[in-house]
């Protein structure tokens, strides 16, 4: 679909006399909002990433797709900026520092990354060696990540691992093993037979173990994952189970195991005013079990730090109302508080902010195949010029060629309507055999031109009629994309998450169309909608007309929480290229790491296809073809040639001769 020239979409108005401006791609697409500072565009158009946010060392984003393309990796391919990572935990532990010293707080802070939000091993030993100068640590929620874990942490005693979750007996034995190991390693007890089987493998390995509870807060959570937090909620004891679980501890002298408290008030908070109240709850019930002589020194706020993707700064699921700094002072804040009142020492606080920490190092870029447009029909409206047949029209047809020459100002929603009627008429007399498909394809012209003369005429109105607001998003292009939704951007399928998408190039050109992103797979959910927008969800995105032969990438931003370890294989699309890249001292930039993605015996193999049978099975067949003189020996060596490079071949659509 066209866009217009002077107002895209319902954002700002651009002036069409003026050539078009960088200044003007960054307020389109609103990359100073969400970007935080992370990404900008250059005066090339391409999008650039800034990964300290202020430094004058810059990536440019195409430049790097251009590199890896020169190295034989096609898109898709998710970039994971690993300074962009170091910079999040700085950018944390600081705030919480400001927070520490505004308050007089006479502890500190320390972060455990929750290695479910991005499960990837690059990404968890980078957190974990960036975060070691703030002696920040890990949480685990099952066995299979505690494993994990255990081998990460060696010889370092002082850095905490939290495990969350659901607890059979092994995982306590693992837990057990790895306090012997001398891990700072602290069980947190979800539901109350987890307590017995602390205490059993303790008495086992001879260990006096470190003991978490999670509190089954009173205070709700927001937004999509409120049901997380609450007397509701999935984790956690009751108060009167946490107290009977105190009384079991002081009746075998432990009460100095019970060291750390915790709570969940929910993921990707929008609303400060929920923080506060779950912060609260949290210190008092911490601040009661130690006067009654708890050995508590830990406070887990849990998760629940956001991330502003739409960049908007509003109670909005997929925004925040608050600032990091804002966050980490309430926090520190009402602790202090709570503590102060009560005169108690002041507890160590860790949180366990992953989406916070991730979700800005990774970008999926991927690029544009093809598009379908609505807005493509011509007609004159002049029945002698349209139709070159000698059968009498049928009166729904001639009514659709006088909704489309009565279009005016004036008429707007009349001819819109009398287009609509018109139609429904023509598909029941042609489902009814009444109408020929020479006369439907007539009518599908003259409709769809008539709803493109409509909109035109809107976008020269300071305001659309009500009934016409849809036609900019009815007409919006189709563009079709080289990635998985259902791989690469779960969250967007599954709960409507927006994520900041956009062109990477071209940006100092107008953008001339709008449309929607449809994905390589063959199901019909596989499309994004939904776009970021800093007044209201938009339904279409500001894109480029495709030119022949040249490749257009777009890129979905803040994609490193969660998107990499959720997605699935829906038509056996497996895991994208992955590329970690880093500044370079000198100035530049330089890839530390390649990930190869999938190929198509992997993904074959994840189904339980039996990859070593596939190849002779096909020989088998071809020798059959040449035996009946179908197929010629050369023909038949070239299939399995063919045959055996698409099998170790890349999951996704390659370029020809790739």
């Amino acid at each position: 679909m066209a866009a217009d020239p002077k107002s895209v979409n319902g954002n700002r108005k651009f002036n069409p006399a003026q050539p078009w401006r960088i200044e003007e791609s960054l307020d389109l697409y609103h990359v100073n909002a969400w970007g935080k500072g992370y990404f900008s565009i250059n005066e090339a158009g391409h999008v650039i990433v800034r990964p300290d946010t202020q430094g004058a060392n810059v990536i440019d984003l195409y430049e790097v797709v251009e590199g890896l393309k020169a190295r034989d990796l096609t898109t898709p391919v998710v970039v994971r900026f690993s300074d962009i990572l170091a910079h999040r935990l700085k950018h944390i532990h600081g705030a919480f520092a400001q927070a520490i010293a505004e308050n007089n707080y006479k502890n500190r802070y320390a972060a455990v990354f929750p290695i479910k939000v991005n499960q990837q091993r690059l990404v968890v030993e980078e957190v974990y060696r960036y975060g070691k100068e703030f002696g920040f640590g890990l949480e685990v929620g099952s066995k299979p990540e505690l494993l994990a874990v255990m081998a990460m942490t060696e010889n370092a005693p002082d850095r905490l691992i939290v495990c969350n979750g659901f607890k059979d007996d092994s995982y306590i034995e693992a837990v057990t093993l790895a306090t012997k190991l001398g891990r700072t390693i602290i069980p947190v007890v979800e539901n109350f037979d987890e307590l017995g089987l602390i205490l059993k493998h303790a008495d086992v390995y001879g260990v006096r173990p470190r003991i978490g509870v999670r509190v089954k807060l009173f205070s709700e959570g927001s937004g999509r994952w409120s049901a997380s937090a609450g007397e509701k909620s999935k984790f956690g004891l009751f108060i009167t189970e946490i107290l009977e679980l105190f009384n079991v501890l002081k009746g075998r002298d432990m009460l100095d195991c019970l060291q750390l408290v915790h709570c969940h008030p929910g993921s990707q908070l929008q609303d400060i005013r929920r923080v506060k109240d779950a912060i609260n709850e949290l210190a008092h019930v911490y601040a009661e079990l130690k006067l009654m002589g708890a050995g508590l020194r830990y406070i887990d706020v849990g998760g629940g730090l956001g991330v502003d993707y739409d960049g908007s700064g509003t109670n909005f699921s997929s925004s925040m109302n608050y600032t990091l700094n804002e966050y980490a002072s309430d926090v520190v804040y009402r602790v202090a508080s709570v503590c102060n009142a009560r005169d108690i020492p002041h507890p160590m606080i860790v949180s366990e902010s992953g989406r916070a920490v991730a979700a800005y190092h990774s970008v999926l870029i991927f690029d544009a195949l093809g598009s379908s447009a609505l807005d493509k029909f011509r007609v004159t409206g002049q029945v002698a010029e349209d139709y070159v047949g000698d059968q009498e029209l049928p009166q729904p047809v001639l009514d659709l060629f006088d909704a489309y020459r009565s279009v005016g100002e004036r008429r707007l929603v009349e001819c819109y309507h009398d287009a609509i009627t018109a139609r429904e008429q023509i598909l029941q007399m042609f489902n009814l055999g009444l109408l020929s498909l020479e006369f439907r394809a007539l009518a599908e012209r003259l409709y769809w031109a008539t709803c493109t003369k409509v909109r035109d005429y809107c976008r020269k109105l300071e305001r659309a009629p009500e009934e016409l607001e849809d036609l900019e998003s009815t007409l919006s292009d189709t563009y079709f994309c080289n990635f998985s939704v259902f791989q690469s951007l779960p969250d967007s399928w599954a709960i409507d998450q927006l994520f900041p998408i956009m062109p990477i190039h071209r940006l100092d050109e107008r953008p001339t169309r709008t449309g929607v992103l449809a994905d390589i797979t063959c199901d019909s959910d596989g499309k994004i909608d939904h776009f970021v927008s800093l007044r209201e969800v938009k339904r279409a995105l500001e894109l480029h007309e495709l030119r022949d032969g040249e490749k257009y990438y777009l890129a979905a931003f803040l994609v490193g929480a969660y998107q990499e370890t959720l997605g699935d294989l829906h038509n056996l699309f497996g895991d994208t290229h992955v590329v970690h890249i880093r500044l370079h001292d000198e100035g530049g930039w330089w890839i530390e790491e390649i990930v190869k993605g999938d190929t198509a015996n992997k993904v074959l193999e994840y189904m339980e296809y039996d990859v070593a049978e596939l190849y002779p099975a096909l020989a088998r067949d071809c020798e059959r073809a040449i035996r009946d003189g179908r197929m010629t020996i050369a023909e038949s060596q070239l299939l399995k040639r063919f045959y055996e490079k698409e099998l170790d071949g890349y999951a996704y659509l390659e370029p020809a001769g790739a």
